[in-house]
C-alpha cells in the first residue's frame, strides 16, 4: 500500500462516553403481552372476520332491495287500481257565501253589542244607530194618514148630501111635470071653450100662461137632477182623490216603519261576525260596509283544475279532501258543479290574447266541491284555508269505485 492510498484512508472517530441518561434511553423495552406475538390459533382465526361482516352485509342489502321492490309493488298496485283515476290539485282553499253587513239608513252609531270574531245567532242585534229622527217621521206619517181618513169621511158625508139633493131634485121634476099635466088639460079645455064662444079670451091667455109656467118648471127641476147628479160625480171623484192620497201616506207611514226598523242591525243567520271596524258615534252612510258574517252552514271548497284536468270531473263525483288544518283527517265530499268559464275570464282585467307577444298558458275552470258535515261539524274550517282536493274520476258517472274496479278487472 502506497503512502497515498493510507492517506485517503479513513479514520473513524473514537466513540463518546455515554452519560447514564443515554444509556437509560437506549436500553430496550421489555415486551408486554399485548405487544407479544399472537398465538398460532389467533393467527389462523383473524382472516374468518372478514367474510362475516361481507355476509351481514349482503344481507342488509337485500332486505333493504326486498322492501323498495315491495314498496314498488304496492305503489305501481296502487297507482293502477287506485292512483292514475284520481285528479289532484292543491289549488283549491274553502270558500265560504259571505254575507256583507251595510245600512241602508244614515245615522250616528249608539250602541255595538258585539264583538270581532263572535259567534251571533240570526236575528241577534248587531248594531244600533240613533233613531230619533225616524220616529219624528213616523209620527208625521201616521199623522197626515189620520188626517187623510177624516177628509175621506166628509167627502162621503158630502156625497150622501148630493144624492139627497138630486133626491130631492127628482122630486120638484114630479111635481113640475104634474103641474105641466094639469096646465095643458087646463089650457085644452080653454081653448076649446073659447072656439065655442063660452070662455073669454082672457082665460085662455091665462091658462097658456100657466102651462108655460109648468114647462119651465119642468126644465128647472131637469137642471136640479143634473146639477145635484154632477155635484155627486165630483165628490166622487174627490174621494178616489183622497183614497189615493191616502194610500200614498199609508205607504209613507210603512216606509218610516221600516227606516225606523232598519236602525237595528240583526245578524242574518247563524255565524261568526269579522271585519267589524266601528265605534259609538261614527257616521254611517248608507251601503258603507261595517261587518262581514261568515255563515256557519255556508262552507264549501272551490278547487281550481286545469283544463286538462276537466275530462271525469262532472257533478256527483266523489272527492277526497286533505286540509292543512286538519292533516291527520281525510273526508269525501261530491263535486257540486263546473264553472262555466276560466278563473281569467273573471278576472278584473282579462288577458288580451290578441297581440304580438303571445305566450300558451295552461287555464284553471273552478269546481265547487260540497262540504260532508262531518267536516263542517269539526270547527276547525274556516274560509281561505288550503285543501288538497282528489276527485275520483271513476264516481263521475255515479258509480262506485268498488264497482268499477271490478269491471276492470
Amino acid at each position: 500500500m502506497s503512502r497515498h492510498d493510507r492517506s485517503l484512508k479513513t479514520v473513524a472517530p473514537a466513540p463518546l462516553p455515554l452519560r447514564p441518561q443515554d444509556e437509560t434511553a437506549r436500553a430496550p423495552e421489555p415486551e408486554t403481552p399485548a405487544q407479544a406475538a399472537p398465538p398460532q390459533e389467533t393467527q389462523d382465526r383473524a382472516p374468518e372476520a372478514p367474510k362475516k361482516g361481507g355476509k351481514k352485509k349482503k344481507a342488509v342489502l337485500g332486505l333493504i332491495a326486498a322492501a323498495v321492490l315491495a314498496a314498488g309493488a304496492y305503489e305501481g298496485h296502487h297507482y293502477w287500481t287506485v292512483g292514475r283515476f284520481m285528479v289532484e290539485t292543491d289549488d283549491a282553499y274553502v270558500n265560504a257565501d259571505i254575507t256583507l253587513i251595510s245600512s241602508r239608513v244614515q245615522g250616528y252609531v249608539s250602541e255595538v253589542p258585539v264583538q270581532a270574531n263572535q259567534h251571533v245567532k240570526a236575528g241577534e242585534v248587531l248594531i244600533r244607530l240613533e233613531d230619533g229622527d225616524y220616529r219624528n217621521a213616523l209620527d208625521t206619517a201616521q199623522s197626515r194618514y189620520e188626517t187623510a181618513g177624516d177628509t175621506l169621511a166628509r167627502i162621503d158625508a158630502q156625497i150622501e148630501a148630493a144624492e139627497a139633493a138630486v133626491t130631492q131634485a127628482e122630486a120638484g121634476r114630479d111635481a113640475a111635470e104634474a103641474q105641466l099635466q094639469n096646465a095643458t088639460t087646463s089650457a085644452d079645455r080653454v081653448r076649446n071653450l073659447t072656439e065655442r064662444k063660452v070662455a073669454a079670451q082672457a082665460q085662455l091667455d091665462s091658462a097658456t100662461e100657466a102651462l108655460a109656467t109648468a114647462t119651465a118648471n119642468v126644465a128647472q127641476a131637469e137642471a136640479a137632477i143634473a146639477s145635484a147628479t154632477a155635484q155627486v160625480d165630483v165628490l166622487r171623484a174627490q174621494k178616489a182623490e183622497a183614497e189615493g192620497q191616502r194610500h200614498e201616506l199609508e205607504l209613507a207611514v210603512e216606509q218610516a216603519k221600516r227606516n225606523l226598523d232598519r236602525t237595528v242591525l240583526r245578524a242574518p243567520a247563524d255565524g261568526t261576525l269579522a271585519a267589524l271596524q266601528l265605534e259609538k258615534g261614527d257616521l254611517v252612510a248608507p251601503g258603507t260596509r261595517l261587518a262581514a258574517l261568515v255563515p256557519d252552514s255556508g262552507l264549501y271548497v272551490e278547487a281550481n283544475y286545469k283544463e286538462t284536468q276537466l275530462p271525469g270531473i262532472e257533478p256527483g263525483a266523489t272527492v277526497h279532501l286533505t286540509f292543512d288544518a286538519l292533516p291527520d283527517r281525510t273526508f269525501e265530499g261530491h263535486v257540486q258543479s263546473v264553472a262555466p268559464a276560466t278563473g281569467s275570464v273573471f278576472s278584473l282585467l282579462p288577458a288580451d290574447n290578441a297581440t304580438g307577444n303571445f305566450t300558451k298558458v295552461v287555464q284553471r275552470v273552478p269546481v265547487r266541491i260540497a262540504l260532508p258535515p262531518e267536516a263542517v261539524e269539526t270547527g276547525k274550517l274556516r274560509a281561505g284555508l288550503s285543501v288538497i282536493a282528489e276527485v275520483d274520476s271513476r264516481t263521475a258517472d255515479g258509480e262506485t269505485p268498488t264497482a268499477v274496479a271490478a269491471l276492470s278487472e
